[in-house]
């Protein structure tokens, strides 16, 4: 079990990792979210200044509430037009939350309009920055929930100090009671604790959604990765009239090694071909595990480009042959593969699949160490 400390570490060295292609994917089903519950909530703020107008609320302060809540609506509509597009866009998630917070410090900044003191003691509105930064969690971002929360920090104390220096007056108000030092930095050090804890959460959720679609052995995504991502990219890439590739790759006479050496010896050498095969793929081509000595490699290339990036894995693997223990003797690995392409031989997983099934047999019956891209 991971003590206190050794959790922080690993939030604090997961900042440094590149959010691989399952966080991104459920990132994105969570800025949707946000962008629907913010429209949801946008109009539930317009009875907001309705409710303080027939509860004896000045004019100024409803005005003010009015215009915040109108602003937030038109933009929330921005936000989630955004959301719903097929192209993400990485800095979209970072924006709208930058957005959330910054409307709760415009409209804590209209409320000085009738008294510098609702600025700084409005508890309904302030709440609402705790309420930004927690959902931030939804988006499984480690940067966006701490940039949320140092916004967050940043601006109510701006405000404090904009307030103080602006103002002669003794801060006390019969609504909103008297502004003191103590109350302003119990605020600002919820602010961090609600940050770190939404932080913490974050990160767990991080590593739950990694371990569920994450091979255990080598790191790479597994079949459901496949099952839940993959159709996506295939229909993503149908709709937009481009053409996708699906390699399936089995490496050859690999139950020898386990055979001969035993199975953690076969489990080094798994690590060693996924080690070599990933050193020459980009951070878009999909390497998945889906059993045994079998991976499916998703190209977003023409079937004949698909076909020489898959060459090149096929010798680099053969030229690194694996070493099992110091001292005995390299085994070399070798892979055969199926591909199938994506309009013109299936338009679907299962028919990709299916055709890379019936390749790469053909791969196997022609004597294996080669890559089949059509019959005959």
């Amino acid at each position: 079990m991971s003590t206190l400390r050794e959790t922080f570490e690993d939030v604090v060295a997961s900042l440094r990792d590149r959010p691989d292609e399952i966080l991104l994917e459920v990132g994105a089903g969570g800025e949707l979210l946000v962008a629907r519950l913010r429209m949801l909530l946008a109009g539930l703020l317009l009875l907001l200044p309705l409710v303080n107008h027939l509860s004896g609320g000045s004019l100024q302060e409803t005005a003010a509430g009015l215009v915040g809540v109108i602003l937030v609506l038109l933009l929330s509509r921005l936000w989630l037009g955004l959301a719903q597009r097929k192209r993400r866009h990485a800095w979209l998630p970072t924006v709208s939350a930058g957005f959330d917070i910054t409307m709760v410090s415009l409209v804590l900044a209209l409320l000085s309009l009738e008294t510098p003191v609702a600025t700084l003691n409005s508890a309904v509105v302030w709440c609402c920055y705790p309420l930004a930064i927690f959902a931030t969690a939804l988006r499984h971002d480690l940067r966006v929930t701490l940039f949320a929360g140092l916004m967050a920090l940043v601006q109510s104390a701006l405000l404090w100090l904009a307030v103080v220096q602006m103002t002669s007056e003794p801060l006390v108000s019969a609504a909103y009671g008297t502004v003191s030092t103590s109350s302003q930095l119990q605020r600002l050090v919820l602010l961090v604790a609600v940050t770190l804890l939404t932080a913490v959460v974050v990160f767990r959720a991080q590593r739950l959604t990694q371990l569920s679609g994450t091979d255990g052995l080598t790191g790479l995504p597994n079949r459901s990765f496949l099952n839940t991502r993959v159709p996506q990219q295939v229909a993503e890439a149908r709709a937009d009239g481009r053409t996708l590739s699906l390699a399936l790759i089995d490496l050859d006479h690999f139950r020898h090694i386990n055979a001969e050496l035993g199975h953690l010896a076969g489990d080094r050498a798994l690590r060693h071909a996924v080690k070599v095969l990933r050193s020459e793929l980009g951070h878009q081509d999909a390497l998945i595990r889906v059993g045994g000595e079998e991976f499916v490699l998703v190209l977003r290339l023409p079937i004949g480009a698909a076909w020489e990036r898959m060459e090149v894995l096929r010798r680099k693997l053969e030229a690194q042959p694996f070493v099992p223990e110091p001292g005995v003797e390299p085994r070399k690995l070798t892979l055969s593969a199926g591909l199938a392409g994506c309009p013109q031989d299936a338009n679907d997983l299962s028919g990709l699949m299916k055709r890379a099934d019936q390749r790469l047999r053909l791969a196997k019956d022609n004597g294996r160490n080669r890559v089949v891209a059509r019959e005959g």
